[in-house]
């Protein structure tokens, strides 16, 4: 078998209107679908990081990708990746490169399940666990009154864990007297604060028992400062959703800056990044909670490494719904638990509607045609 053709189809679908509003709503509609076709007739789809640069991402793809990859087979994975990884030595180790490479590697992963008949996590080790509980991720809001209502919504909606993204004391404060003391609260920061600043508020947010505090510290990429953090700090920390490849984590690890690791699938490069970060966490006895605040490939993939991973406790699930969705059947939460599919590949179906309908470009952006 063959790979044919690869094409990135850089899209731009909204998110459906929520309540309460988040003024982040208006700076999500950006992904990267990839999709490798094969001379057997088989076809993989994944998912790059794409909130910031999806035209960029998109041409790394077509430009310096997919003539590395055709014509090679699919399914030798490993050494695809290290061609794809020493090619792009120049354009960087994490960031755009990186998760360009991502949404390859996954759709080899797509197409090398469909040739065994077999799900993903099969090839990955073999099913650990058929049902992942979920925390819903939260949008950032203006105001606590909102956050409450948040809260509100989605523990109503069975989940048992709710990650924040405020920066304020008082948000976090109201957000645990509404849903009280059994519901987990994590609180994601994105990366605000001098080591000094973020020990100050880390220990303002404590009196809240939060399961984890995230980002706290920019730059992230500064493992010393966020490992005084850790250690200053009753609440675990938790960190990496910026890193790329497993050699990245590899130096969190080594100066223990967090508790909790997060790759992000969409982000390291891939399944196969994203085993070896586990396999990193597990050998120093530190907890691994992916990054996956998509709604296609991407975020079928994390499933399937969480599936055939010990110890990972929690899926990260986007809240919110696209105006059309990705997948024919999107993945959905029940009760706070999502089901990992069970289909040959990923085991799920993209949405090809989408890629008529929603080009980037077709809302005033500059469209930018791969062929």
């Amino acid at each position: 078998m063959k790979i044919t053709a690869v094409r990135a189809h850089p899209l731009s679908i909204p998110l459906a209107p929520m309540t309460p509003h988040s003024p982040w709503l208006e700076g999500m509609p950006k992904q990267v679908l990839v999709e490798v076709t094969t001379d057997e007739g088989l076809t993989g789809w994944g998912e790059c990081f794409a909130y910031g640069a999806p035209l960029a991402v998109a041409s790394v793809v077509h430009e310096v990708l997919a003539p590395l990859v055709t014509g090679e087979n699919p399914t030798e994975i490993e050494r695809l990746v290290e061609k794809m990884e020493k090619a792009m030595l120049l354009y960087g180790r994490r960031g755009i490169a990186v998760h360009a490479m991502s949404g390859v590697e996954i759709a080899l992963w797509d197409i090398a399940g469909k040739a065994r008949r077999a799900p993903v996590y099969d090839l990955l080790g073999g099913l650990y666990t058929p049902r992942v509980r979920a925390y819903a991720s939260l949008l950032r809001y203006t105001t606590p009154a909102a956050v409450v209502a948040s809260c509100r919504h989605f523990a109503a909606a069975g989940f048992g864990a709710l990650k924040l993204h405020q920066i304020d004391v008082e948000s976090v404060r109201v957000a645990r007297e509404a849903v009280g003391p059994n519901v987990h609260l994590m609180l994601d920061v994105n990366c605000p604060w001098s080591p000094q600043e973020a020990i100050r508020m880390g220990r303002a947010f404590e009196p809240y028992n939060l399961a984890w505090f995230e980002e706290p510290v920019w730059p992230p990429e500064d493992y010393r400062g966020l490992a005084e953090v850790s250690a200053a700090l009753e609440t675990p920390v938790a960190g990496g959703e910026n890193e790329g490849l497993a050699q990245g984590f590899a130096d969190i690890v080594a100066q223990r800056a967090v508790d909790i690791l997060q790759p992000s699938m969409t982000k390291v490069g891939g399944l196969l990044h994203s085993k070896k970060i586990c396999t990193l966490a597990a050998a120093a006895n530190l907890q691994v909670v992916p990054h996956s605040f998509y709604f296609g490939p991407g975020l079928a993939a994390t499933l399937h490494l969480i599936a055939s991973t010990p110890g990972l406790a929690y899926l990260e699930y986007p809240t919110g719904d696209l105006q059309a969705p990705i997948l024919t059947e999107p993945i959905r939460a029940r009760d706070g638990f999502v089901a990992v599919p069970t289909g040959p590949g990923l085991g799920v179906t993209v949405n090809e509607e989408v890629l008529k309908r929603f080009p980037y470009g077709s809302e005033g952006k500059r469209l930018f045609i791969l062929t």
